[in-house]
């Protein structure tokens, strides 16, 4: 497929579903903890011109990295294509995506021809100077990185694939798992704990699990609060229960004081009437004792 041209007779090939997507989850995925949102550019299959000398020479990087310079905040301001001479800032990362029909050129393979642009590698390394120059083989699930040492790149070995950059507080590597509906081994950024970043629909998801993880607190804090009240109301029933039951004690002490008093009375009344009879008896001459 990478044979077949495009409608643009000049253009030898338009990006396929991995160039298109690809660079999608490098820019949901950059996000520099050192480096304010507005202070950054990423841009994917965007001419890059690197000569004001020739305003024709361009390269178009797969996905580049831009510090130092913010995306346009209105839509009629948006670049269509990113001049080096007007910005005065060149790239940080460039990243290229191996492909059959560019993997020389990307690789540095090519030499340049007479009369012709300097290559893809002459211009990161020699003119532009990038920092950083990343080239990923999906196929070979292989990731190269090349950092400029004075004037020429020299390749990182890796003892993994992924690379910190120091400079940007984040890490480069390379994951497999699902993005845009499709599994397979991609590019994505890490955190110095080693975590991916996290992506717009994967940010999306945890918000909703936060959400849902505070409902259920909620509704368990409201089922524990219910059981509180409950409880309370069942201890104040209790203690209610508790009052009427001394109440009622009072109550039957209190009539058994009163029965016994009612009973001392009628023994005193019973002595006073044997009193006043044995007074009559002994009155009349009588012995009571011997009735």
């Amino acid at each position: 497929m990478y044979d077949l041209p495009s409608e643009d007779p000049e253009e030898p090939g338009l990006p396929d579903e991995f160039h298109l997507i690809q660079p999608r989850l490098l820019d949901e995925t950059c996000r520099p903890p050192n480096f304010a949102p507005d202070a950054i550019f990423t841009a994917s299959d965007l001419n890059l011109y690197y000569d004001s000398r020739h305003t024709l020479w361009y390269k178009r990087p797969d996905w580049f990295l831009v510090l130092g310079v913010a995306r346009a905040q209105q839509q009629q301001e948006m670049r269509l294509s990113y001049l080096i001479w007007q910005e005065g800032v060149a790239p940080f990362l460039v990243v290229e995506l191996l492909s059959p029909g560019t993997e020389s050129e990307d690789l540095g393979r090519n030499l340049r021809e007479v009369n012709q642009p300097p290559t893809k590698w002459q211009v990161y390394e020699q003119i532009l100077r990038v920092p950083y120059y990343v080239v990923f083989d999906r196929y070979a699930n292989q990731l190269q990185v090349f950092q400029l040492v004075a004037t020429r790149y020299q390749e990182i070995t890796l003892s993994e694939q992924r690379f910190w950059f120091e400079e940007i507080e984040l890490g480069l590597g390379v994951w497999q798992g699902r993005y845009q509906n499709a599994n397979g081994l991609w590019l994505r950024w890490y955190d110095a704990e080693g975590n991916w970043l996290p992506t717009a629909e994967e940010r999306s998801q945890q918000e909703r699990q936060r959400a849902e993880q505070e409902r259920q607190r909620a509704e368990q804090e409201q089922q524990r609060a219910e059981q509180e009240r409950q409880r309370a109301e069942q201890e104040q029933q209790r203690a209610e229960q508790e009052r009427q039951r001394a109440e009622q004690e009072q109550q039957r002490a209190e009539q058994e004081r009163q029965r016994a008093e009612q009973a001392e009375e009628l023994l005193q009344q019973e002595r006073q009437r044997a009193e006043k009879l044995a007074a009559r008896l002994r009155a009349l001459g009588l012995d009571p004792e011997q009735l």
